[in-house]
């Protein structure tokens, strides 16, 4: 729980691989200079090759500022020849005349354009730059230089992309590639999906959280009937395995996250997420553990109320002995096979019994704890997705969300979802805080409506509901209208989830009741009992 709230897409191995080698997501750098026949966004562009005929690696590179627009449709690519560059710094005119092939030289020595316009008058038809490092480069135009007119395209290649190739040709080997640059559609049927997933696990556990508390005051008014001794005892039976934050709690929590995140992104590695793993799994369990008891409790329930006691736990039932196997070996299963393609199916189930069994143990007493959470995690949600650039010159949260220092796909405290129609690949992703800090103000919301017997419209729940579904989707909008880039999803759904809450509050007189309370008065029976046997007594 301690990485809150961020949203973004996750990167294919595409994007990974280029992000590895030094370039970032977006690939968009304001700083470059653009000109006439130098402004091109830096793009992502595949390079299909094939080897003697047959289809072969995959290689990924960054386009360039100049020269023409990479076609974006795999079918509009033609496939030409690859071609050695002689020299193989292509800063004078090679030796050799060309027919359309496609030209591979090496970085150095001398422009971009250079080697690109020698490469034109060749007659290539584009020309791959092998760059000298590991990482990429983005080919920019130096500020003074005129001769812009290129026709070919231009794409950088990393070292070991290039060696590759290389090698390949001085076998003998004819090499053909194909370019192109595929662009990611506006909508993905992904985020529409963990759109419900994420509003329908607020859903399950507000729900559950309001019966829970409801099934609790009912046992609360038959304790008081009986006898005022009792009391005490009610005090302690309803407030078993609930925890109540406070205000102060709502800062220690925010704060102790922004040190687990700094921790999580200086230590980040192979190791390190092999620990987060183990916790999650530890934690999965006795979400699912909890939620499959609550159910079957309702099927089984003198195995769900007939105890034993064991070592270590206390008393436990016998519906929770025969659950616990079932739920570890899901555990140990998606833990032993995460990397599969179908194990986000796995992560996202003990993921969100997870949280819907967070919404039910942990409440928000009142509307002013619930602010001064929701208003630290806003604040904490902008710094750590934005404002950490100026400190560490990167997002961490993205940086820590995706793994980039780990080698592996990030962390799994977050719900995702494979990007099926992305020819780019990679997952829509929603940490578990963007769900968890606004569901415990829906629940809270649930809960009084409930106590107060409100109807669904008439209360809060409905419109804290739609609140919260309309700022998730208003994240999205703005996810894609920023290309891709992490977006700090608790800076547009607490707005829309704390500012929908208190206007209501205000409106209906409810917000002084809401803010110190959380609950309606509701008449003690012992009271109203005293008071007419005093009456009768002076009869």
């Amino acid at each position: 729980m301690s990485r809150v709230a961020f949203l973004t897409l996750v990167k294919s191995k595409y994007e990974k691989q280029a992000t590895e080698k030094g370039v970032n997501n977006g690939f968009e750098d304001d700083l470059a200079p653009k000109k006439p026949g130098c402004e091109n966004n830096f793009v992502l562009v595949k390079v299909q090759t094939w080897i003697n005929g047959k289809e072969d690696t995959e290689f990924v590179g960054v386009g360039a500022r100049f020269g023409p627009t990479i076609v974006s449709k795999e079918k509009n690519a033609n496939q030409f020849n690859l071609t050695l560059s002689d020299p193989s710094d292509c800063c004078s005119l090679p030796n050799q005349k060309l027919k359309n092939d496609v030209i591979m030289v090496d970085r150095g020595n001398c422009k971009f354009t250079t080697k690109a316009n020698n490469a034109e008058a060749v007659g290539a038809s584009a020309i791959l730059i092998i760059n000298n490092q590991k990482e990429l480069y983005k080919m920019v135009c130096e500020p003074d230089e005129t001769d812009l007119d290129i026709k070919i395209p231009a794409v950088m290649l990393p070292h070991d992309a290039g060696a590759s190739l290389k090698k390949t040709l001085l076998n003998n080997s004819n090499v053909s590639v194909q370019l192109y640059s595929p662009q990611r559609p506006l909508v993905d049927v992904a985020e529409v999906f963990l759109w419900l997933m994420a509003v329908g696990t607020i859903l399950c556990a507000s729900y559950w959280s309001a019966w829970s508390a409801k099934e609790a005051a009912i046992e609360n008014d038959k304790l008081l009937k009986d006898a005022a001794e009792e009391i005490e005892h009610d005090k302690a039976v309803t407030g078993s395995g609930i925890v109540d934050i406070n205000v102060t709690s709502a800062i220690l929590f925010v704060v102790i996250a922004s040190c687990f995140l700094v921790i999580l992104y200086k230590l980040m590695s192979y190791w390190f997420i092999e620990l987060l793993v183990v916790l999650f799994c530890i934690g999965g369990v006795e979400g699912l553990q909890t939620c499959l008891v609550f159910l079957l409790s309702r099927f089984f329930k003198h195995a769900g109320e007939s105890y034993i006691k064991a070592p270590f736990f206390g008393a436990i039932s016998h519906l929770t002995l025969a659950v616990s196997p079932f739920c570890i070996a899901f555990a140990v299963v998606w833990a032993v096979y995460r990397n599969v393609s179908f194990a986000w199916i796995g992560q996202d189930i003990l993921g969100i019994a997870l949280i819907i069994t967070v919404l039910q143990i942990v409440h928000v007493p009142n509307l002013k704890v619930g602010t001064v959470l929701l208003g630290c995690a806003f604040l904490y949600d902008i710094f750590w997705v934005f404002l950490s650039k100026k400190l560490f010159h990167e997002s961490v949260m993205i940086v820590v969300a995706r793994g980039d220092k780990s080698g592996e796909d990030g962390i799994p405290m977050l719900l995702k979802i494979p990007r099926l129609f992305d020819p780019w690949g990679g997952y829509s992703i929603i940490g578990f805080g963007d769900i968890l800090l606004p569901g415990l103000l829906v629940a809270f919301s649930l809960r009084y409506d409930w106590l107060t017997n409100k109807s669904l419209r008439a209360g809060y729940f409905l419109w804290a509901m739609i609140a919260y579904g309309l700022g998730l989707l208003i994240t999205y909008v703005a996810l894609n209208l920023m290309d891709g880039h992490g977006q700090p999803a608790l800076l547009y759904i607490v707005p829309f989830t704390l500012g929908t809450f208190m206007m209501l509050g205000m409106k209906r007189g409810d917000l002084k009741v809401l803010w110190n309370k959380g609950e309606p008065d509701r008449p003690c029976p012992h009271v109203r009992l005293h008071e007419y046997e005093e009456l009768e007594h002076i009869e």
